[in-house]
């Protein structure tokens, strides 16, 4: 028996055009002979929908959508499909009003209906706001022959389901193992529809958990995950297929859509070798083309054609410009440089090489003449004191609004430049640099910044040399260096890692070798910035934990003077 796994790139509440990308997949796979065709977690209204579940005519709307999409579904073929459910008992018993389900499509009718178990309350989950979980595991029974004797009993889980094996884990986080579950109910196999976010080296760990669990539980598994960019989060795809053995048998495209087929055998009970898709052969590889996709599906789906960016001739707006060209082409990308007189020569024709380099079109806007009228204007209140931090940040502040407006005027998506180093310890300026409609790079450390343009230059010379060998700069004041300020980066990041990341204590990171006073100034730093995290755009998450929908910290409190 042939089964499909459809990788689908949703746009959330866009049911019209997700039901249509299924229907196309399903027409698809009937043509190649495929039985079982699964899609991806709430791929009919794409994840993660957020508060469009409050909204009931969403919801109705999705119902229609679904019915429509049974009716349309070619015979013979067997469809699972992503949505959200109402929960009838919802008002009687005071659970949450929806489930997240799947639903059962054949011949023409909607079969049957199936819920997710656990449900994710972490980092960017946050399920449990609008979801009941279902009270048990369930399987549907598919017909090989007409001999109604003759069928395969599919065990159905939706994402987190599969993330409980207290054995892999060495804990336990719920209080439920549905893999355990539908092993017992005797299923010939478990499926499992997905919208896992990406996060870099998150495939290795799912493929050691789904092995795990199909070699120790002796079930093969296919698991169905989503792509595309929703926001500050991507779904890199990687969908894939175990045997009874833990054996990888089939995996889709990393950051693609894609459609693989996977046979089950009845006489062997396993599923059979298929096509494999190489993973990204290097961390950078891999973060890129999730940046790359995170800025492709965050400009379209916002109805962006176009976008701007400010060059500075450093490493970060390089990095940024670059992604962009990749994603939306060399044509749609407009630098803007802005010299002021602080700006180094080199700084200019840093900045004019990478656009040669690129492609791309550039203006340039020097701004020393709108920096004077900032003078004269602040003079009467800035009299008698001492040029500082606000004065550099007028700087910064003219560049943005010079931004801006030209995004105004022409309808472009501003990127944010800066990376996650600058926004852990403030080291960036509110309705300045920070202003944007997408922060590209926010979880992204500067060593890591570095690390990706040297393997972007692996071929021939993208970003210019002299941006990769230059020290860091903002260049708001007379020969300023980012280290007069801060500490190299390598320390830095490894601060930031082990405390954002890893959640060590001041205690812990000096333990690792950290000098007191350093590692004091770090966290601090970190913990006073929270206020221009709050205001900031969207950041792409590639790490575990991120400046954005994950993080709910407090602008306003006192722990400093706790932690140690």
């Amino acid at each position: 028996m042939k089964i499909a796994i459809a990788q689908l790139n949703p746009t959330i509440g866009d049911l019209n055009n997700n039901a249509q990308q299924i229907l196309q997949a399903a027409q698809e796979a009937a043509s190649q002979g495929v039985r079982l065709l699964l899609t991806p977690e709430l791929s009919l209204c794409g994840y993660p929908p957020k508060d469009l579940l409050l909204n009931y005519s969403f919801l109705q709307n999705m119902k229609i959508q679904l019915e429509d999409l049974a009716a349309k579904i070619p015979s013979n073929l067997t469809v699972l499909v992503g949505l959200a459910t109402i929960n009838p008992q919802a008002n009687l018993s005071g659970e949450k009003p929806l489930f997240n389900s799947a639903a059962l499509l054949e011949n023409g009718e909607i079969k049957q209906i199936f819920s997710k178990r656990l449900l994710p309350t972490y980092d960017v989950f946050d399920e449990d706001r609008y979801f009941e979980p279902a009270d048990e595991s369930d399987f549907f029974k598919i017909e090989l022959s007409s001999n109604k004797d003759d069928y395969l009993s599919v065990g159905v889980t939706i994402c987190e389901d599969l993330w409980n094996d207290d054995i892999f884990w060495g804990k336990r986080q719920y209080l439920v193992n549905p893999i355990k579950d539908l092993t017992h109910l005797g299923v010939d196999f478990i499926v499992n529809l997905s919208a896992s976010p990406y996060r870099y080296n998150k495939q290795k760990l799912r493929e050691a958990m789904l092995s795990h669990s199909a070699k120790y539980y002796n079930i093969p598994i296919v698991y169905a995950n989503q792509i595309g960019g929703n926001d500050d989060l991507m779904f890199d795809g990687n969908s894939v297929a175990f045997n009874r053995e833990g054996i990888v048998v089939c995996r889709a495209k990393s950051f693609e859509s894609d459609l693989v087929i996977v046979e089950f055998d009845p006489e062997k009970q396993d599923l059979l070798p298929a096509s494999i898709v190489e993973l990204p052969e290097t961390e950078e590889a891999e973060i890129w083309s999730a940046l790359v996709l995170g800025v492709r599906d965050y400009t379209k789906k916002c109805g962006f054609t176009k976008v701007i960016l400010g060059l500075s001739g450093g490493i970060d707006s390089s990095l940024v410009a670059a992604i962009a060209t990749e994603a939306i082409g060399k044509e749609n990308v407009l630098g803007v440089l802005m010299p002021s007189p602080y700006s180094s020569d080199h700084s200019i024709s840093d900045a004019e090489k990478l656009v040669n380099n690129l492609g791309i079109k550039s203006e340039t806007i020097a701004i020393s003449e709108v920096m004077n009228s900032y003078d004269s204007v602040l003079e009467p209140i800035f009299t008698g004191t001492s040029f500082g931090i606000a004065e550099e940040n007028l700087q910064s502040r003219i560049r943005g609004t010079l931004l801006m407006a030209i995004a105004n005027k022409f309808g472009y998506l501003l990127l944010s430049t800066g990376n996650k180093s600058e926004m852990a310890v403030g080291y960036c300026t509110l309705y300045g640099d920070m202003n944007g409609g997408l922060a590209v790079i926010a979880d992204v450390p500067k060593t890591r910044v570095y690390s990706l343009c040297h393997w972007l230059n692996r071929d021939r010379e993208i970003i210019p040399q002299n941006v990769l060998i230059k020290p860091p700069s903002a260049e708001l004041k007379p020969n300023q260096l980012d280290q007069d300020s801060l500490p190299p980066y390598e320390i830095l990041d490894d601060i930031i890692e082990r405390f954002v990341n890893e959640h060590q204590s001041l205690t812990e990171i000096i333990q690792a070798g950290h000098e007191p006073m350093v590692v004091q100034q770090v966290i601090k730093l970190i913990t006073r910035a929270e206020f221009k995290r709050k205001q900031a755009p969207p950041g792409l998450k590639i790490t575990d934990r991120a400046f954005g929908t994950g993080w709910r910290m407090p602008i306003a409190n006192r722990w400093l003077d706790t932690i140690n």
